[in-house]
């Protein structure tokens, strides 16, 4: 190797082995982008000895167990079997944080060598052109460069770990972590193409969201955290435009102003934070296709909690519009995860996460008690991916009667569902918009007097539900979310 040797190098703690790794995938990254920009000049090949150069780094964990195995109700930063635990790590720089999270309580409570070098598995080339403009122009076909550099492979990037596809009895290595790097590549290219943004701007707290409304509220909280509260540094808007702290009023509304969000599938906003522990909304729209779409790539990034904070339908009587529903319970008929997650399987509400949501309700609306009861429903939400499901209500009925089910939307079961394939804490709280089965149905005039009304308050909610769960980390991350068989890393 050139510039760092590829040899496997044993590594005495986090910071160096992240150090080691962010060096090889520099190295590695570079090569392959030198060799695709002088390819694009000359049509000179990569020598053998350059393509071994264009690889991903890998860290391996090799615990021998000695003694009595640690005890530790941590859910997360443990290995439960003997042997070599393995993963290939991509943008080891972004992910400091993480891999420190993950690799410090490894390294200081179980007896484990920790070793870095560069895998058997390429970069394809792809995810080292940012923009695509650097194509332009050169006459070279997507496919003449695939024949020419590694290209993606997506056999070798899949879900198979998270999903219970992978045969731990007779693995050698075992995963380290539920994706390696070709699987995170995936998605960071993706995020950026559906969000509008850079990955390295999304934040660990999410929001989702499936009506622009409350995309115009989140702004102005932003404004507000950025001119009265020091922890906020900035906000990033989709075309990776900023808003930044210190800003003349009369220029962060220009900035916003000439935003073109409308050019994204799923424009992502993102308050960020000076301690890291920022707040991201994305958009996602209507419909199942679109929260699995942008739950599988936001999955990558390992946040701390999703929360689906969007407009339902209310099912019930006794419920007004303008209501809360905390999802306890979600009847899924999207159809969009039934392969991999039937629907027999039954998804729980986190404790932490109804909670918070239920203690932001009444700090926000200053109701407790019967009061708050009135205007909070808990139950089970129904999501369908047929939006116009009213049409079959005589076919429904059944059914959603054994559900017990009081709202009815197209996100929240799949966004719950997403969250417990990938062991990503989530949560639901939904405002009812209209009584489809009540003749109160969405009219221009009736509609926009309740966005006004309700939006603000909503959205508010769920800052304040992320507020509160900021000091819950090690029960947030809690072994509900784990299975028999499950990677080191959380």
């Amino acid at each position: 190797m050139s510039a760092l040797d590829s040899a496997f190098v044993q590594v005495h703690s986090p910071s160096e082995a992240v150090d080691r790794l962010a060096a090889l995938h520099t190295q590695a990254c570079t090569a392959l982008s030198q060799a695709l920009k002088h390819y694009l000049k000359t049509r000179e090949q990569p020598s053998a000895e350059q393509y071994r150069e264009f690889r991903y780094p890998l860290l391996r964990l090799i615990y021998q167990c000695v003694g009595e195995v640690p005890s530790t109700t941590r859910a997360y930063a443990k290995v439960q079997n003997p042997g070599t635990y393995s993963v290939t790590v991509t943008y080891p720089e972004a992910f400091r944080g993480y891999l420190m999270d993950q690799l410090g309580p490894l390294m200081a409570d179980f007896t484990v060598t920790v070793e870095v070098g560069l895998s058997e598995q390429n970069i394809p080339y792809p995810y080292v052109v940012e923009h695509g403009d650097e194509l332009a122009g050169s006459g070279v076909t997507a496919a003449e460069l695939a024949r020419v550099f590694p290209s993606t492979d997506l056999s070798a990037a899949t879900d198979g770990v998270a999903d219970g596809l992978y045969n731990w009895q007779d693995a050698d290595p075992m995963p380290l972590a539920l994706f390696d790097a070709a699987r995170v590549d995936f998605s960071l290219k993706r995020l950026q193409h559906y969000s509008g943004s850079d990955w390295r701007h999304v934040q660990p707290w999410i929001l989702l969201t499936n009506y622009h409304r409350y995309v115009d509220q989140f702004i102005l909280h932003g404004l507000q955290l950025l001119r009265d509260d020091p922890r906020y540094v900035r906000m990033v808007l989709p075309g990776n435009v900023l808003v930044e702290r210190g800003m003349a009023e009369g220029e962060m509304q220009a900035i916003i102003g000439g935003v073109v969000w409308h050019r994204y599938q799923m424009p992502a906003y993102h308050l960020i934070s000076a301690d890291g522990h920022g707040v991201t909304l994305v958009n996602i729209g209507v419909g199942p296709s679109n929260a699995k779409n942008i739950t599988d790539h936001l999955a990558v990034l390992r946040p701390h909690c999703w929360l689906m904070i969007g407009h339902c339908g209310g099912l019930r009587q006794s419920q007004t519009i303008g209501d809360y529903v905390l999802a306890h319970a979600y009847m899924r008929r999207d159809g969009i995860l039934d392969r991999v997650l039937p629907t027999n399987i039954p998804i729980p509400a986190l404790a932490e996460i109804q909670q918070a949501l239920q203690e932001a309700a009444a700090t926000v609306t200053g109701e407790r008690g019967e009061a708050l009861k009135k205007r909070l429903r808990t139950g089970t939400v129904l999501t369908y991916d047929d939006r116009n499901w009213e049409l079959r209500w005589a076919q429904e009925r059944p059914l959603i009667n054994l559900a017990r089910a009081v709202a009815v939307d197209m996100e929240s079961g799949t966004v719950a569902a997403q969250g417990y394939r990938l062991r990503v804490p989530y949560g639901t709280l939904l405002c009812v918009s209209d009584k489809p089965l009540h003749s109160e149905i969405k009219l221009p005039g009736a509609a926009g007097a309740f966005y006004e009304r309700a939006v603000s308050q909503h959205l508010q909610i769920g800052l304040v539900a992320l507020d509160l769960l900021r000091s819950q980390l090690d029960t947030l991350h809690s072994r509900k979310l784990r299975s028999f068989d499950e990677p080191p890393f959380r």
